[in-house]
């Protein structure tokens, strides 16, 4: 029996998304690796680093015009993106992949809902707060999770609804630069931090292939396929579909990382993960496109 039309053309970018949450946290499953040898900060400055230098390569950010009020939001949408990228990389070090991107995911589902007065929204913000009430630390909990890694990714999840606030600005004023520019300036924050941390190893060449396949695996390769998926499929299809992405990422870490979650965890995920796709399904008006990296 052969498929109609209509469900191959919503078959290819669904499959599309697919792959690139899955490329997004097989990056994030390489990045941690880096962390014995140049830590969290020296990974997020070599990786934002080197995705800078690739999308200037295919964007020519320097066509782009720059006036003063312009130039505030591209800052602000930079930083929220260099933020975003390092405490994420920082939660990571203590907190399983999965539940840190469970918790990210919280800062753009606050800001889809942060102007809502409707009882079905409350319903997804009481998800939300109890899939956060399990990850807590308690004595019961047979692998509790690190408060401070916790933090990070909340802190992370801020700078993802910072992102989405100033990238809906930038990209007004800059279109198709937005993304090479708003990582130029994430890059040259973060770099110097990096640095210090990581002194003259950040610059070793044995690093470079796999920095490289963080790059473009977290970067330059899910941006594309994420642009391909998002040109065929309704922006609020899309935003559904992306709210599965901490069971990719739980996925991710149990297969490349040997993260293991217990059941609690697993639950707070999945809270997580229905709230914001009934916030996404069932959002009035615009929905904001929810991806972080460049």
């Amino acid at each position: 029996m052969s498929r109609s039309p209509n469900s191959s053309s919503v078959l290819l970018p669904i499959g599309l998304l697919l792959v690139a949450m899955a490329s997004i946290q097989g990056g994030a499953a390489l990045a941690k690796g880096l962390f014995p040898l140049i830590g969290a900060e020296g990974t997020t400055a070599l990786r934002l680093g080197l995705a800078a230098i690739i999308l200037t390569l295919i964007m020519h950010p320097w066509r782009a015009r720059l006036s003063a009020s312009s130039a505030r939001s591209l800052l602000g949408y930079g930083a929220a993106l260099g933020g975003m990228n390092l405490m994420f990389y920082m939660s990571l070090r203590s907190v399983p992949l999965g539940i840190a991107v469970a918790l990210e995911f919280t800062g753009p589902l606050t800001l889809a809902l942060l102007s809502s007065r409707r009882l079905l929204d409350f319903i997804w913000i009481a998800l939300a707060v109890l899939g956060l009430w399990l990850l807590l630390p308690n004595e019961q909990a047979h692998a509790p999770i690190d408060p401070l890694g916790m933090a990070y990714a909340l802190g992370a999840g801020v700078c993802w609804a910072l992102y989405i606030v100033f990238g809906q600005k930038a990209g007004a004023e800059h279109g198709g630069q937005t993304v090479a520019l708003g990582t130029i300036v994430a890059a040259l924050l973060v770099f110097p931090i990096g640095l210090a941390h990581a002194g003259s190893a950040l610059f070793s060449w044995s690093l470079l292939p796999v920095a490289l396949g963080v790059a473009v695996l977290s970067s330059a390769l899910p941006y594309s396929l994420e642009m391909g998926a998002l040109t065929r499929l309704p922006a609020r299809t899309f935003s559904t579909l992306m709210s599965i992405e901490p069971a990719i990422a739980a996925l991710s870490g149990l297969l490349f990382l040997h993260e293991r979650l217990s059941l609690p965890q697993w639950l707070a995920i999945g809270a997580i993960i229905l709230a914001s796709t009934g916030a996404a399904a069932t959002a009035r008006g615009k929905v904001p496109q929810p991806r972080p990296e460049p």
